[in-house]
């Protein structure tokens, strides 16, 4: 079985963040940049494939060379190739584009991206690459097992799980839950010297252009200072809530 896994190169949870040229640019100085963290769930189950079923695993990336550490650790964690799609992953269908393009040329039986990425959380690319790729497309993924051409993918739904069978080839939209937290891989010394050895292969985009560009982005409004309240004193708490947060 060949699966790809779809890695998005996110800005840490931890880091600030700020914007330049008029707010239009994302800030990157001084921000670490790691694999977006649903996509880390799918790539570690594609690691248990690896392992149990012998799968081959390629991990790909829509971004610059700066992406190429971050393709380096998925290496280190046990993928066996990386690709780089040189192109700046600002657009979602400018994204599926490229990324449908690489299943199409790679022959891949099970396609494996995150729901959404960190950063800017369109939730929209796997579903777009099965929609032009014309496969089945499963998304909210916690669960996947494959047995020869037939998937049982268990998917989060409102108020429960969803078990479904779907044939290969097929994508998915993975996130937490697809693996447990406890099982996520960290690479170690072996792994990061053998990542050095492993094929990362740069690949041109296509001609297709971005359709959207970012205008302008914002910050959320700064939170009101909070306010504390002695607990013998209920009367001003409920003036409080009353008269000025008006939630009574």
């Amino acid at each position: 079985m060949k699966i790809l896994v779809c890695i998005s190169h996110v800005p840490d949870t931890t880091s600030k963040i700020n914007f330049v040229n008029g707010d239009s640019e994302f800030d990157t100085n001084g921000v670490q940049f790691v694999i977006n963290p649903n996509d880390e769930f799918g790539l570690t189950r594609a690691i248990w494939f690896k392992e149990q079923q012998g799968a081959n695993v390629t991990v790909v990336n829509v971004g610059g060379a700066d992406a190429e550490a971050t393709l380096r650790k998925a290496l280190a964690i046990g993928a066996d190739e990386a690709i780089r799609i040189n192109a700046n992953p600002t657009d979602g269908m400018f994204v599926a584009k490229q990324l449908a393009e690489v299943v199409k040329n790679g022959g891949y039986d099970l396609v494996i991206a995150g729901k959404e990425s960190l950063d800017y959380n369109g939730g929209m690319v796997p579903g777009m690459v099965a929609g032009l790729l014309g496969f089945n497309f499963v998304n909210a993924c916690v669960g996947i097992d494959v047995n020869g051409n037939e998937a049982k993918v268990t998917r989060e739904i409102d108020g429960g799980k969803e078990i479904v069978s779907a044939g290969l080839p097929l994508i998915i939209g993975g996130q937490k839950g697809l693996v447990e937290e406890k099982d996520l891989r960290i690479p170690n010394m072996r792994g990061i010297m053998m990542a050095r050895t492993k094929a990362l292969t740069l690949v041109e985009p296509t001609g297709d252009a971005t359709a959207t560009k970012a205008v302008k982005f914002e910050k959320p409004a700064a939170k009101s200072a909070v306010k504390l309240v002695s607990a013998d004193n209920l009367d001003e708490l409920i003036n409080l809530l009353h008269n000025e947060a008006k939630v009574i």
